[in-house]
Order: C-alpha cells, then structure tokens, then sequence
C-alpha cells in the first residue's frame, strides 16, 4: 500500500484528506506540527507528502528544504496561501504541486495520483500516457488515439518538458530557459506562438483526460486528470 505523509496542523482538514485518501487506497500517516515532521518522514519514507504551509515549529518552506535534501519524494504544498508569488516561490523552490484552501478533496486525491503517476513507472519507462495521448520521449514521438502526430523539433521538446511537469506552471521565462535554453535571444511571445500550435495538434485530445492550460498572470500549465 502506498504511503502518504500528511503535514497539516488544522485536524478537521487533515481528517478529512485521511478518510479520502485511504478510500482510495493509501495508507495515511498524520503529523499536526512542523518540529515532528522530520522524523516521521524519515521513517515512514513516504511515496508523497502533502505539506501545509503555515504550522507550529517549523512552518512549510523549510520543510521542504529539508525533505528536499534527504529525497526526491514529490511534495504537495497546501496552504491557504494563494498569491502569484507563493504559488512560485513553492514550485521553484522543489513542489511538484500546489493546492490552495479551500479546496474539494476529490481534487486533492487527484492531484496525488497525477503526481504519483509522473514520478514513477512512467518516468523510468521514458513513455508517458495521458489518457488517449502517448509521449515517448526515448523515440521522441507523440500519438494521440493510436495516430502519430508530427510537431516541430521546438514544438515537441516544449511538449516533453511541460509533460514530464504534469500539473505545474509554469512562466514564459521559465519555458525559454528549459526549452529554448539562455542563449536565446528573441521575444517570449514565441513561448505563446509555441503553445498555440501545440494545443492545435492536440484539439482531439479530450478534455476529460488534459489540456494545457493558460493561467492568468502566472504562465503555463500541462493539466491531466485522474479518471
């Protein structure tokens, strides 16, 4: 059984994300302050941890610095800290993903499964599958429905990047210096240009299963949802 660490100090929250998760078959482990935090990680060695911000003790930004320093273990920041720049701060800073309060537990479930899916089996393969849309990134090749779709050598490293970060925005500047890379010279409406094409060959791609999404005054985003 897969193994969820939950920080959250707010007890009816943290229960609540505990009765739902283990319906959906994760074992759960509680921690309600920052100071316990640590240890339990390190000894449950959880597959993911869903990490308030705001706790007694050690508050959120420098537990994930330290969870960082110790695993790879995707992190969900959640907290009721909703503006542009915390939202960055925590995705630059090492989260997979970041949910503000209040929010549906269905999603947070969700969200667990996306992240959970990217960090493993898949990732390792080189061959990710959103629903009816297949990325190889070892063959460099992307189908959606079984029909190869061709995309521009830019086109299609900007699709591998976003699809290796399901579910995280990111900004203009952030795609060019990944995709484009420093040297690149030219204007960031090209990132716009790029995204544009990109949701053009994939406009049968159900939006049951992803889309990629514009997120105002934050950037970017590859969405996909858990069925």
């Amino acid at each position: 059984m897969r193994k969820i660490l939950v920080v959250e100090d707010e007890r009816a929250i943290s229960q609540v994300l505990k009765v739902y998760l283990q319906k959906a078959g994760f074992h759960v482990t509680q921690v309600f302050n920052g100071n316990d935090a640590v240890d339990v990680f390190n000894e449950l060695n959880p597959e993911l941890v869903l990490l308030d911000v705001m706790l007694p003790g050690k508050d959120g930004w420098l537990l994930l610095h330290e969870f960082r320093k110790r695993s790879s273990c995707p992190i969900i920041m959640l907290t009721a800290l909703g503006d542009v720049q915390n939202r960055l701060n925590g995705l630059n800073d090492g989260a997979d993903d970041y949910i503000t309060k209040p929010f549906v537990a269905d999603e947070v479930v969700a969200r667990v499964n996306a992240v959970l899916r990217r960090s493993g089996k898949v990732i390792e393969e080189g061959i990710f599958h959103y629903g009816h849309l297949k990325i190889d990134v070892k063959s460099h090749t992307v189908s959606l429905n079984g029909v190869e779709i061709a995309l521009t050598p830019r086109d299609l490293s900007l699709l591998i990047f976003l699809s290796q970060h399901p579910n995280q925005t990111f900004t203009r500047e952030q795609l060019i210096e990944n995709v484009w890379g420093m040297d690149y010279d030219g204007s960031d409406r090209a990132v716009d240009l790029a995204i544009k094409r990109l949701r053009k060959s994939l406009q049968n791609w159900s939006t049951e299963e992803g889309e990629i999404k514009t997120l105002r005054g934050l950037g970017y985003q590859f969405c996909v949802y858990e069925k």
